[in-house]
């Protein structure tokens, strides 16, 4: 669910399974609006923020839509969730009012990005007092809006997910319930939802679903200015619960959660070569229908789910999601925490990505560049699938793209066979030159937990040409760290070409990645070395990272390859 003040109530709904849905009858929106199916979740950014974004990131990059976060007027606080506690349909929220929301929209249609916005419905807020829009409100009386008569009857909290009207009848963690059964609580949300399509809203990904009877929402959406407009419904699937996430796909897409658990299963403990049939072939809903994601902002707080905090594993994983053709990819875009109630930093002020604590998913160069590979594959199915039967994979996309996976702790170098034409091909993971010869085949080397990526619309790499000149031998330094603003990731060690251990000539990391940082450094073939990272601060202040001196040594010919992570 999307709105828990507490961790322990996030259980109750994110029960796994693996149960086959069968859909009912009626017609859903295939896709996110447009060609481009990749939608950015910008959680928690203000709406100004999200403004710029569109035009610096998401628009060149080649995302579809982007979801922002609940624009509504809700309770005050500072935690994450008092975002979906809504106290009026005003757009008054913390993220942004009338105004700015609609220069958000603007902004990301002139970027080429539609809008999709996060839209809490089946519940008002608890408790009493002002909103973040100076509205007064008390539990079951929103002044203007609803009275006790337009709440549901039962006033206990959802205690039994096998008990369909407990589900849709009774409070989620104490919320209290719309009772979306009424003509005019249907009337009033559809006057909220016509409203940001007033201010040219493309879509809606509808909070706590499988709350509200799928009726009560194909109602709703009728009445709608454009009834056929992108719905997506937050509906989490639960073995042997009485609400199936089914049920919603007659009037919009639907989140698949088991897309995001079997990703978390598969690379932590299982083979990536189980994933050769993911999708329906393991009893997903129907692709057309389906919405999908590495991780969303509930179940990376309750970790049934990969997060940003599983480093390389998260990146490669997302880098799968945009390369299989099953679903319509969400890409989660948030910041970092350390407690689950955490609200975002700065207000939802991003200054910048990969500072002030926001982790910018969307902006990782491997995230980023597969949204490209995305569009350039679409409608093509896989192709010439290899594994080892282990955690390496390829595959194609017909004749338009070709990615290959090593999530494996050791690098690897093979020919791989691909349906692409013969030409030179930019790698958009690496930023290198690959040639294509006339059988469709390429040699690659593959650092360990790295992907190599290419495709018909990248012909050469980032500047024109071929991208930077590889170092042939040496050292390709990988650390999972995380910075505050100010601070920078650097190597030094016992090599005239890593400082002599002199912090003031130590070399410093790419954060392009981030919380990954790169970077290949020439050493002659046989040298072994010692090494270790520092941290340095915008004021020159150096902090070592503990323990004892770490060491390699570069092969007889081409590079050694070391994933680390920082040690505090």
């Amino acid at each position: 669910m999307a709105r828990r003040p507490f961790s322990a109530t996030l259980a109750l709904a994110l029960v796994a399974g693996a149960g086959t849905l069968v859909a009912p009858a009626g017609t859903a929106q295939a896709a996110p609006p447009g060609v481009k199916d990749v939608t950015a979740v910008l959680f928690e950014w203000k709406f100004d923020s999200v403004a710029k974004e569109c035009t610096r990131t998401l628009g060149p990059a080649g995302y579809g839509s982007v979801q922002v976060s609940p624009p509504q007027e809700h309770i005050q606080g500072g935690q994450w969730w008092t975002s979906y506690q809504p106290v009026s349909y005003k757009i008054a929220g913390r993220l942004g009012d009338r105004a700015a929301f609609a220069n958000m929209v603007s902004a990301c249609h002139g970027a080429g990005v539609k809008v999709v916005a996060d839209s809490v419905i089946n519940h008002m807020a608890a408790g009493n007092g002002t909103g973040t829009g100076g509205s007064s409100y008390e539990k079951y009386a929103y002044p203007g809006i609803y009275s006790g008569a337009d709440l549901d009857d039962c006033r206990s909290q959802v205690s039994n997910y096998g008990d369909r009207g407990n589900v849709q009848n009774c409070e989620l963690v104490g919320l209290a319930d719309l009772d979306t059964g009424e003509s005019y609580v249907r009337g009033r949300i559809a006057a909220y939802l016509n409203d940001l399509l007033s201010l040219g809203v493309d879509g809606f990904r509808i909070d706590a679903a499988k709350h509200m009877p799928a009726a009560d929402l194909a109602d709703i959406k009728s009445r709608l200015s454009n009834p056929g407009v992108y719905w997506k419904h937050e509906a989490i699937h639960g073995a042997g619960e009485a609400v199936s996430p089914g049920e919603y796909l007659g009037s919009g897409d639907v989140q698949e959660f088991r897309y995001g658990r079997g990703l978390k299963q598969v690379f932590n403990n299982e083979n990536l070569a189980n994933l050769r049939n993911y999708g329906e072939g393991w009893g997903f809903m129907e692709s057309g229908k389906s919405a999908v994601f590495v991780d969303n902002h509930d179940t990376e707080r309750g970790g049934d789910t990969l997060s940003y905090k599983d480093g390389a594993t998260y990146t490669l994983a997302s880098v799968f999601m945009l390369a299989w053709p099953y679903g319509s990819p969400d890409v989660h875009s948030g910041y970092a925490f350390s407690a689950h109630d955490a609200g975002p930093p700065n207000g939802g002020t991003v200054n910048a990505c990969h500072s002030d604590g926001w982790k910018c998913q969307h902006d990782w160069t491997q995230i980023r560049s597969m949204v490209g590979f995305r569009n350039a594959a679409r409608g093509q199915g896989v192709t010439n699938w290899w594994d080892n039967g282990g955690d390496r994979i390829a595959f194609g996309r017909g004749d338009k793209a070709y990615v290959a996976i090593n999530h494996e702790g050791s690098s690897l170098t093979r020919t791989f066979q691909t349906s692409l034409a013969a030409g030179t091909y930019c790698d958009v993971q690496n930023n290198t030159a690959v040639t294509v010869d006339g059988s469709g085949r390429f040699t690659a080397t593959l650092g360990a937990h790295t992907a190599v990526a290419l495709h018909v619309n990248a012909k050469t790499c980032a500047g024109g040409g071929t991208g930077p000149a590889p170092v042939t031998d040496g050292a390709s330094f990988n650390v999972d760290a995380t910075t505050t603003v100010g601070q920078n990731i650097y190597v030094t060690g016992d090599q005239s070409a890593l400082g002599n251990w002199n912090t003031a000539a130590a070399i410093k990391l790419d954060p392009a990645s981030y919380p990954v940082w790169k970077l290949d450094v020439s050493l002659s073939a046989g040298t072994s070395f010692a090494y270790k990272y520092i941290r340095k601060d915008a004021s020159g202040n150096v902090t070592w990272e503990s323990g004892a001196n770490r060491t390699a040594t570069v092969p007889a010919s081409g590079r050694v390859t070391l994933n680390d992570a920082w040690r505090g």
